[in-house]
């Protein structure tokens, strides 16, 4: 078991020698520091000190930076992920909106169609937006927000900015229920506009397809005609646009061809449509037209004819021998 020491030699003791010691080591350090300051004799000495000196500061400052490296990352990714959240917040929000003025800007421009249409039409229209769509094989049918109470009734043509769409089928007091010319239970008389021929447009049950059978293998039918009302029927006034041929084939018999065409109107896209209202016949015979004549002159140029008098008798003609106031054949 080691002995500790307990004899220790301090550097300055008390006594002369200790005084004597402490002053010797005071003067040699003035010494040194005037010399070095006056003629930098330590500078090298002090850079290879700090030289060697310096890795012993790093290794000691490291703990310390690591530390501090460590908060700041935290607080960096901390502010990063909140500044990213907030960044993608406000993309989502901006793009909300510029989708919001997207299609505000969407549908005034439909509304302005519809507006240009209505203009252009000359009769009684009513706007009715649509709430409701199906568009399978075998019913076809769109409902509107306008009914009975709206002055909606059943067969009313149902148009679009680009077409017919349909007819009225159903009235309730709020809502209306339009049948599309594509449903199947659909027919609509129609002209070919390049030629005048008339002829049915029959749904077929897709929202794109309108089937026109029965056309005559000498008619003057192709790929591009533009199909018309034909205004048979009185539901439709003629002259709106229904479709467009794409096809034309002949039957199978070869008695007749069938033409397929595009419908004009935007059966899936469209969200106003206008309401035709119908026009009021005209009840009992026709109004008197006043008679024509030549026209009146004015009051000063117009000449006053004099009264006219009884004509007088012509007295009888005298014979030679006839006393005055005899009629002839008489003697006095």
């Amino acid at each position: 078991m080691p002995l500790a020491r307990t004899d220790t030699t301090p550097l300055f003791g008390v006594g002369a020698t200790s005084t004597l010691r402490l002053v010797v080591y005071l003067a040699i350090g003035v010494t040194l520091m005037v010399a070095d300051y006056r003629g930098h004799y330590l500078a090298r000495v002090r850079q290879y000190a700090a030289i060697a000196v310096e890795p012993v500061y790093r290794i000691a400052a490291m703990p310390a930076d690591a530390a501090r490296n460590i908060r700041q990352a935290v607080a960096d990714r901390q502010a990063l992920t909140q500044e990213n959240q907030r960044l993608r917040e406000a993309l989502l929000l901006t793009q909300a909106r510029l989708n919001r003025l997207g299609a505000v800007a969407e549908q005034n421009t439909r509304l302005k169609e519809l507006l240009d249409v209505q203009h252009s039409l000359g009769l009684g229209v009513q706007l009715a937006k649509l709430i409701d769509i199906v568009l399978d094989p075998y019913r076809q049918r769109i409902t509107l927000d306008a009914g009975a109470r709206q002055g909606v009734v059943v067969g009313q043509a149902v148009l679009d900015a680009y077409g017919v769409m349909g007819q009225i089928s159903e009235v309730l007091p709020t809502t209306s229920t339009a049948v599309l010319i594509t449903d199947t239970s659909h027919a609509l008389p129609v002209v070919i506009e390049r030629t005048g021929l008339r002829t049915i447009a029959y749904g077929s049950g897709s929202s794109d397809r309108l089937d026109v059978p029965n056309i005559p293998v000498s008619a003057d039918v192709k790929a591009g005609d533009k199909l018309l009302t034909s205004g048979l029927g009185g539901s439709f006034p003629a002259g709106f646009p229904v479709g467009e041929i794409v096809s034309v084939a002949a039957e199978p018999s070869g008695m007749f061809a069938v033409a397929v065409a595009r419908p004009a109107a935007a059966l899936e896209r469209s969200g106003d449509v206008l309401l035709l209202r119908p026009l009021a016949d005209p009840v009992g015979p026709p109004a008197m037209t006043p008679e024509v004549g030549p026209p009146a002159p004015p009051p000063e140029q117009r000449v006053v004819a004099p009264p006219r008098t009884p004509a007088t008798a012509a007295p009888p003609p005298v014979e030679p021998g006839m006393l005055p106031g005899t009629t002839p054949g008489t003697t006095p």
